[in-house]
């Protein structure tokens, strides 16, 4: 049984069980989804802070960092990740607003016994930037995005260049280009990210060609990373014993360990190439069930393989305990479809933006409450909405240019955690490989409700890209080192890699358990002749059952290992290690994690 909203102009159904009436009395139920749905779609309930959210805090008495350069503002500010996870109210933060400047406060931070760190949106999970055990002391956040966002398009070069400073939004980045006739095959689905803070990880997006399908010239379907032609990095110079800005170009072996470096370096300006625009038509499909789309490999019917194969470009959101995900699929189009709706600017699903008040009970009761039987039916009422909001704001049929249908979430979006791995492959087995984690997922999943347990509370996000290969950049380009989609030389047919992460709240008990379990069984199933798997480095890895990050084998050995597997001496984990290590030898850009990783 349940409650059935119908929109008669696009015949789209959407369905919330009736059993939320029994979690949420003593609402009544009909008006407890008619409000949620309502207020949701029309985008009614904005500006709801998701959970800890914390506000900048003024500078404060304690003594300003000694000889800081004068002329530069230097405060104190709040740092929180994405998450919440993460958070420091009162971290020294400095807004330099040139290049110069940035090289100014790191050479004040070599003499001074300081460490710098770039901050960016903080549109991030893992503690790359700052740990918060560790805490700021003897730290100096530079904020890039204040002054760092200058932009310049060159489009007489073939393919066309843009030249960006690194604290440029990666939605103000894309409008640029967008300008110019320009754009990205695949991009991160947020905005608010800077464009250093997406190379510094590897951002990606969702794209493999379709089925006769060539890359445009100055496109790619790997990461952004793969894109560099030329960065400007702030390194240390041995001759004149202090760090100064040196520029890389894509056929430098050196520029291998910068292209993908994990907040190991600074990195000021990048040059990238850039291809023609293209108009894509983005439909979402919320009645194809899970057993259909996540089948075993050459199932037929309406697989991810057979999504892949026509249009190249897609991306599942599974919630928690539903049978039909909500599945994207995008298709190069120039034309407008009949039935598709013209967007001209990005975030075109308003219903994901906020946050509903009674939504944010629900998770009060789950995650603070102890209420965790209640997870059923939050992840049925996630789903729900998507289906009415689809419906009501005419967005499952959607066309533009690239960038305001690639781009879609906004901050004010649900919080939450995540893990994050990237699965490589051969094309032919990425059917295989989806089918083999659903099925593993849900039998986990399973055995933990049996127990009373609910460690997953939001959805499984599936996506599938190309790897990057150097040659998209150009001659004699330089592989991204440190890259999850960094080629296997020894597995030539491995062409594509699919990004698997589980999403659940802050603070839900057994969750990192449950993601140990799932990292150790993705290493030993995803192996062999058979495939590779690699973390996505902004998200969860490296589980204990306590913690993220915090498994010492993984962090000492596997990990480094998976990234020597099978690649030419000047492409190893170590020699990318003892490049950052030469350019910074100071430690000058480096935290908790990274003397870890990276000692």
């Amino acid at each position: 049984m349940g409650t059935e909203i119908f929109f008669p102009s696009t015949g789209i159904r959407a369905n919330v069980t009736h059993s939320l009436q029994d979690v949420l009395t003593p609402a009544p139920r009909r008006k407890f989804i008619a409000d949620i749905v309502r207020l949701s779609v029309a985008g009614v309930v904005t500006g709801w802070t998701p959970v800890y959210q914390i506000a900048a805090h003024a500078q404060g008495a304690a003594p300003v960092p000694a000889n800081f350069p004068a002329g530069i503002p230097l405060y104190k500010q709040a740092f929180q990740n994405w998450s919440g996870e993460i958070a420091i109210a009162d971290v020294w933060t400095a807004s330099p607003d040139t290049p110069a400047a940035v090289v100014t406060i790191v050479n004040w931070a070599r003499a001074n016994g300081y460490r710098i760190r770039p901050r960016g949106y903080m549109h991030n999970w893992s503690p790359l930037t700052i740990d918060r055990t560790s805490g700021a002391s003897q730290v100096v956040l530079l904020d890039m995005t204040r002054s760092l966002n200058a932009v310049t398009v060159d489009t007489s070069s073939q393919p066309a260049r843009v030249t960006a400073q690194t604290g440029i939004s990666m939605e103000a980045l894309l409008a640029t280009l967008e300008k110019f006739g320009l754009g990205v095959t695949a991009s991160p689905a947020p905005g608010d990210i800077t464009l250093g803070g997406a190379l510094a990880i590897g951002a990606h997006g969702t794209a493999i060609p379709a089925s006769g399908e060539t890359a445009l010239k100055g496109h790619t379907y790997g990461s952004l990373s793969n894109l560099i032609l030329s960065l400007t990095a702030v390194v240390f110079d041995a001759q004149k014993q202090q760090y100064a800005l040196r520029t890389f170009k894509r056929t430098d072996p050196d520029i291998g360990a910068l292209l993908v470096h994990l907040g190991r370096a600074l990195i000021v300006e990048a040059t990238l190439e850039a291809g023609v625009n293209q108009r894509l038509r983005c439909q979402s499909f919320v009645d194809i069930p899970a057993s259909e789309l996540f089948a075993p490999a050459k199932s037929g019917g309406r697989t991810i393989e057979s999504f892949l194969e026509r249009t190249g470009r897609m991306e599942a959101i599974w919630f928690p305990f539903t049978s039909c995900p909500w599945l994207k699929v995008w298709t190069v189009q120039s034309r407008k479809p009949l039935f598709s709706r013209e967007v001209t600017k990005p975030y075109n699903y308003s219903f994901s933006d906020s946050i509903p008040q009674p939504l944010a009970e629900l998770i009060k009761r789950i995650v603070i409450g102890g209420e965790r039987h209640l997870t059923p039916a939050f992840g049925q009422l996630q789903m729900g909405i998507v289906m009415a909001g689809l419906g009501v704001t005419f967005s499952g049929d959607i066309w533009g240019w690239s960038r305001n249908v690639l781009q879609y979430v906004r901050p004010s979006t649900l919080r939450v955690t995540a893990n994050g791995y990237a699965v490589l492959a051969r094309r032919a087995d990425v059917q295989r490989v989806i089918h083999e984690f659903v099925q593993f997922y849900q039998n986990r999943v399973e055995a933990y409700r049996q127990r009373g347990e609910y460690p997953m509370n939001g959805p499984v996000e599936i996506r599938v890209t190309g790897l990057d290969q150097p040659a998209d950049a150009g001659p004699g380009a330089a592989t991204p080192s440190l890259a999850a989609l960094k080629p296997r030389p020894d597995h030539p047919e491995w062409s594509i890699a699919v990004y698997f992460d589980i999403l659940t709240m802050p603070g839900t008990p057994a969750a990192n358990g449950f993601y140990r379990e799932i990292e150790q069984w993705m290493m030993s199933n995803y192996a062999g002749s058979y495939a590779t798997v690699r973390p996505e480095w902004s998200k969860g890895w490296a589980y204990t059952n306590a913690a993220a990050w915090q498994d010492s084998v993984m962090i000492g050995s596997t990990i480094p290992n998976l990234y020597s597997e099978g690649q030419p001496s000047g492409a190893t984990w170590n020699t990318a290690r003892n490049t950052l290590n030469r350019h910074d030898p100071h430690r000058i850009f480096s935290s908790t994690l990274l003397d870890c990783l990276l000692p």
